[in-house]
């Protein structure tokens, strides 16, 4: 069975291919050919999500182009078959379907944690049957994603390790002991988050006054936020996506809430849906996130620079650990071939020094690896610290 890092390009389920031939190496056979690698990628490059879909599809073509540049792998260069599945479970098992018809060596994807865990439960499956790929998702982060099979493995902390973290962060970063949290009950990203976040306060002594919840389709929060404000919290946890935190934290500010919001690593990007002279709005907060861009280590300014000279903006974090995925694969597939056992076994074993950080993995294919706390204020994003949940 081959194995390689496939990659699923946008718009429209349309095929990418940045293919290019070099030789064999004696000790690995890979794609259908034999002369190039293949990698495959999923993700949402239209609708509702397609912005993240977007920041790994370009962190993995940034990647890939790079490696090719440098000679590829082995002597070979690398076949990029990317697919949308439009953010939806059934459209993502499609082009997992599809990837695996292409002989694909690996599979990056997908981005979401829903569309992850389906393609995960069928990948996890083959593998175990002795029929199946190396997946890796750069950004899914529900808990049981890296439950399905020895083949998958995720670059991202999971959501409950980030929830865990935060919440220390309040005690042990800010010095407060009272939070309230507004949260969307219809996502379970959102629900993951919280249910770690409640867990960890109540574990050292945080007390969480009040629990507000929203669906996916609210945009006035005025309710939830007045009821918070009763409650005289020091802290507002807001777990959920970057332009759903710019609307709350807007609200927020018009209600009087005047205390820090923290949050996950979704809200990565939330100065690019503010308006200029609204982004004091996220002032003196803290979210998580897998990197940052102000890191002075040499590995990250290079991809950063690169990056934005390539694409015009500053990369977020999905674009970051969608790098990374690229070039663990490579360092695999530099020691083990394309041979999909020794490939997982490779990936097991990996120690990776990245963009996001050292990379080794658990039992579970999960990594272990540090959680970065990023501070907002004036427009501008900074490291504020680094902090484990142990």
């Amino acid at each position: 069975m081959k194995k390689t890092i496939a990659m699923l390009l946008a718009a429209a389920m349309t095929l990418s291919l940045c293919t290019a031939c070099g030789s064999s190496s004696a000790n690995d056979q890979s794609g259908a050919s034999g002369t190039v690698i293949k990698l495959g990628t999923m993700g949402p490059y239209t609708g509702d999500l397609s912005v993240y879909g977007t920041s790994v599809l370009n962190g993995i073509e940034m990647a890939v182009a790079e490696i090719n540049a440098n000679g590829g792998i082995d002597g070979k260069q690398i076949e990029l078959i990317s697919m949308d599945e439009k953010g939806d479970s059934t459209e993502a098992l499609n082009a997992y379907n599809k990837l695996r018809s292409e002989d694909v060596d690996a599979i990056i994807g997908s981005v979401t944690s829903a569309p992850c865990a389906a393609v995960s439960d069928v990948a996890g499956d083959e593998y175990e049957s002795g029929d199946g790929v190396l997946v890796i998702t750069p950004s899914g982060t529900a808990q049981d994603i890296t439950t399905y099979g020895s083949n998958i493995f995720r670059a991202c902390y999971t959501d409950a390790y980030q929830g865990k973290v935060m919440a220390t962060f309040v005690k042990e970063g800010l010095g407060l002991s009272k939070v309230a949290i507004i949260y969307d009950n219809s996502s379970d990203y959102s629900a993951g988050v919280t249910e770690a976040f409640v867990a960890q306060c109540e574990a050292i002594g945080v007390e969480v006054l009040a629990q507000e919840s929203y669906g996916s389709d609210n945009v006035d929060f005025s309710t939830q936020l007045t009821n918070i404000q009763a409650t005289n919290p020091e802290a507002l946890f807001v777990p959920d996506y970057y332009e759903k935190v710019a609307l709350i934290a807007s609200q927020a500010r018009k209600t009087g809430l005047e205390i820090p919001l923290l949050g996950p690593d979704g809200w990565d990007g939330v100065l690019d849906v503010l308006d200029a002279d609204n982004v004091d709005v996220v002032n003196g907060c803290y979210f998580a996130n897998h990197y940052s861009t102000t890191d002075t280590a040499e590995n990250v300014q290079n991809f950063v620079n690169g990056y934005e000279k390539e694409y015009g903006i500053s990369p977020t974090a999905f674009a970051a650990l969608a790098y990374d995925c690229v070039y663990m694969l490579k360092q695999v597939i530099e020691e083990a071939g394309t041979d999909a056992e020794a490939m997982v076994e490779a990936m097991q074993g990996i120690a990776y020094d990245g963009v996001t950080g050292h990379i080794t993995f658990d039992e579970n294919g999960d990594p272990v690896k540090s959680v970065s706390i990023l501070t907002l204020n004036d427009g501008v994003v900074s490291l504020e610290t680094t902090m484990s949940a142990e």
